[in-house]
C-alpha cells in the first residue's frame, strides 16, 4: 500500500512556460451583473485583458452564462490568485 501523499499543486513542475495566453471558463447562472463582474476580476489579475473580448454562450434553456477570458498569463501565482477570486463569487458555480 502507498501512504506517501501527493505534492501539493504549487508544488508541482507546471507545463505552461510564462507568459502564454490562457483561457478561462467562467460558469454561472444569467442574471444582471454577472459578466461585468467577472470582467472586473478579470482586469484586477490581468490588467492588460480587453473585456470587449469576453466570449459569452447563454445554455440552451437560457438559465446558465458560459463566459471564456482568454488572458496573457505571467506566472502560476497569477492564474492560481485568478482562479481562488473567481471560485469565492456566490455568482460562480464553476471556473475550468
Amino acid at each position: 500500500m502507498n501512504t506517501t501523499a501527493p505534492a501539493p499543486v504549487a508544488a508541482q513542475v507546471s507545463a505552461l512556460e510564462f507568459p502564454c495566453a490562457f483561457p478561462i471558463k467562467i460558469m454561472g447562472r444569467r442574471q444582471d451583473g454577472f459578466a461585468q463582474l467577472i470582467a472586473d476580476i478579470v482586469v484586477r489579475h490581468a490588467p492588460d485583458f480587453d473585456p470587449s473580448t469576453l466570449e459569452m454562450r447563454t445554455s440552451s434553456a437560457g438559465n446558465y452564462l458560459s463566459l471564456t477570458a482568454t488572458v496573457n498569463a505571467t506566472s502560476r501565482e497569477q492564474l492560481d490568485d485568478l482562479y481562488r477570486d473567481l471560485v469565492a463569487q456566490p455568482m460562480v458555480a464553476m471556473v475550468l
